[in-house]
């Protein structure tokens, strides 16, 4: 039978029995047994000419019962915060195989095929032109798309160079320029792309989508889905 990680279990809830032997960890922090064992010590050996005041003894309590309350919240939200990031996980398996629109300057060129996109204009902008790159820097394709009101605006660019002909497959940059009162003005590129699959970031504790053509996405980076 093939080995199964111990990671496989966990992800699905499950734990995972080992026969090493547990080495029980010395704990060299103090509990409840051990605060209220100290209090009654300093109770029993106060000077009785001098005894602790009330204010005192209660002031140790609260300070205890705060820690305690701290470190029981610490706990809790830990395993509220696994909980969603599991559900996450679950709710994004589903996306896989559906198309996103997500910032992106770079995209991968498939042989035959085109690449779509967006820009969200936060005013009417003249003279929108999306410029199209290779991995040389070289310039291939200038896609005009004229003036165009504000808002969430659709391109497209259907993988020809300038001469009509079609670019070879690879790596291609956009950039999306615009004149916004006389002055030129670069814009975000949004890049449409299929999710291939979804990963959880134990670095950055979200979830990372593998997007055909634009690589790896922050889930939270995400402007549209379908």
């Amino acid at each position: 039978m093939a080995n199964v990680s111990a990671e496989a279990y966990t992800g699905i809830g499950l734990t995972t029995y080992s026969s090493t032997p547990v080495v029980k960890e010395k704990n060299d922090k103090l509990g409840q047994d051990d605060f209220l064992k100290l209090m009654t010590t300093q109770l029993t050996n106060q000077d009785p000419l001098a005894p602790m005041e009330n204010g005192e003894f209660l002031g140790q309590m609260a300070q205890f019962s705060t820690v305690t309350g701290i470190e029981s919240l610490t706990k809790e939200f830990s395993a509220l915060s696994l909980s969603l990031n599991q559900s996450q996980a679950l709710q994004a398996a589903v996306l896989v195989s559906k198309n996103v629109l997500a910032p992106a300057q770079s995209a991968t060129l498939s042989e035959g095929e085109g690449i779509n996109g967006a820009v969200d204009l936060p005013s009417s902008t003249q003279g929108v032109t999306v410029s199209v790159t290779d991995a040389s820097g070289q310039l291939i394709r200038n896609v005009d798309l004229g003036r165009l009101s504000a808002g969430l605006q659709e391109f497209s660019w259907d993988g020809l160079n300038n001469s009509g002909k079609p670019a070879p497959a690879g790596a291609y940059t956009f950039q999306i320029t615009g004149q916004v009162d006389g002055k030129t003005e670069a814009f975000e590129t949004l890049l449409n792309g299929q999710i291939k699959n979804v990963a959880y970031d134990s670095t950055s504790g979200g979830l990372k989508l593998n997007v055909k053509g634009l690589g790896n996405i922050s889930f939270a980076d995400v402007y549209r889905i379908g």
